[in-house]
């Protein structure tokens, strides 16, 4: 079986970590963007505003 390339990544706001909101996105597992954190700009509709998103690693999923 081929290896994943790309692994899923959850963004929540960078001034409010704790939000209810938040997106996910796919990041590559290899490569030069791999080793980098992503931040994107993208809307929240909790502020009404855009603004940037980071990376934040997913929960742990329970069986």
């Amino acid at each position: 079986m081929a290896k994943k390339s790309t692994v899923k990544v959850r963004l929540v706001p960078e001034e409010k970590t704790d939000s209810k909101f938040y997106y996910y996105a796919k990041k590559p597992t290899a490569g030069l963007k791999a080793k980098d954190k992503l931040r994107l700009k993208k809307y929240n509709p909790a502020t009404q505003k855009h603004e940037w998103f980071v990376e934040k690693k997913l929960p742990p999923h329970s069986k």
